[in-house]
């Protein structure tokens, strides 16, 4: 069994609700995903929901760690570069390859220039 670790109160606290925060964001953009009906209109909340989600759950993973190792830890500030920008460069790849194949195939529903 892993025990937790030896966090401070108010370290417990922030903590806590940063990862609470991260899941609820995912856990709505996935939502977003399930309910929303067209691939145009699906792009959107997958990438805000996680991108946010995950930027709140490393506030909290940089917290915990820093205060466990008395000493600032960023490792966590190279995920929130790479998710911050793979995450809208796949969406727009994703829209455009997608936008290509519905104006060639001449789809009605594909949104105007």
């Amino acid at each position: 069994m892993i025990q937790a670790p030896d966090l401070p109160l108010w370290a417990t606290l922030i903590v806590g609700v940063f990862v609470l925060l991260g899941a609820l964001i995912t856990l709505i953009g996935t939502i977003g995903l399930i309910r929303l009906g067209s691939f145009y209109e699906r792009v959107h909340p997958p990438t805000l929901g996680p991108t946010l989600g995950t930027l709140c759950i490393l506030v909290a993973s940089i917290t915990c760690f820093s205060v466990l190792q008395s000493r600032p830890v960023v490792h966590e500030i190279l995920i929130a570069i790479f998710v911050t920008l793979t995450t809208p460069v796949t969406l727009m790849l994703l829209a455009r390859a997608a936008l290509y194949r519905d104006r060639r195939a001449g789809t009605g529903d594909v949104p105007k220039d």
